[in-house]
C-alpha cells in the first residue's frame, strides 16, 4: 500500500507564471508536459468523498488507481494510493462495467511537473481552473513551499473530482469536465 502525500493550490495566471519563473530560478528538472483523461467509477464499495477507482488514459499509457483518504484538517492531503499500469484500457473498461462499476465522473487535465529536491511540483490546468500540487513528506513540502514562495497562494482542501462535480455539466449518468476542442 502505498501513502500519497501532498498539498494542492489554487492558482491564478499571475502566479503560474511566477510558479513557472522559480522553478526555473532554483534548477528544477522538468518532467515534461502531458494531456490526461480520468474517469472515476461509481459502484459497490467506492465513495466519491473517501475511495475512488480512477482509470487515467495519457496517450497510449492508461494507469488505473485506488485511492482511500484519510480525514484530516491539514492543508496537506495524506491518502492511500495503490496503482498499476494497465496494457488495455477498453478491456478494463469491460471488465468493470461486468463487475457492476460504470463511470461517474470525467475530467481532463494538462499536466506539467517538475522534481525539486525530494518533491514532484506539477502545475495543472483543468477546464474549470489553474492548480499546483507539491508532493512528497510533509517536511519536504514545507520546504518546497518556502523556496517557491508559496506560502501566501491559496491552499484548495477540494480534490479534482469534488471540483469536477461542482464545476462540470452532466452527460447522462456522468459528470464531464472538458475542455472544448
Amino acid at each position: 500500500m502505498g501513502i500519497e502525500i501532498e498539498k494542492k493550490y489554487r492558482l491564478k495566471r499571475g502566479q503560474e507564471e511566477s510558479l513557472r519563473q522559480r522553478l526555473h530560478e532554483v534548477g528544477a528538472t522538468s518532467g515534461g508536459e502531458e494531456f490526461e483523461e480520468n474517469t472515476l467509477y461509481a459502484g459497490h464499495g467506492l465513495d466519491p468523498k473517501t475511495r475512488v477507482l480512477r482509470l487515467r488514459r495519457v496517450g497510449q499509457r492508461a494507469i488505473l488507481t485506488y485511492k482511500e483518504r484519510f480525514p484530516t484538517e491539514s492543508t496537506i492531503k495524506h491518502q492511500r494510493e495503490d496503482e498499476t499500469e494497465v496494457n488495455d484500457p477498453k478491456a478494463l473498461a469491460a471488465i468493470l462495467d461486468a463487475l457492476g462499476y460504470r463511470p461517474a465522473l470525467v475530467y481532463e487535465k494538462r499536466r506539467a511537473s517538475w522534481q525539486v529536491g525530494n518533491v514532484e511540483v506539477v502545475i495543472d490546468e483543468l477546464p474549470f481552473g489553474l492548480y499546483a500540487e507539491i508532493e512528497g513528506g510533509e517536511d519536504s513540502i514545507s520546504e518546497a513551499e518556502r523556496i517557491l514562495k508559496l506560502s501566501d497562494v491559496e491552499a484548495e482542501h477540494g480534490t479534482y473530482p469534488e471540483l469536477t462535480r461542482k464545476h462540470g455539466s452532466k452527460k447522462g449518468d456522468t459528470i464531464e469536465a472538458r475542455f472544448t476542442k
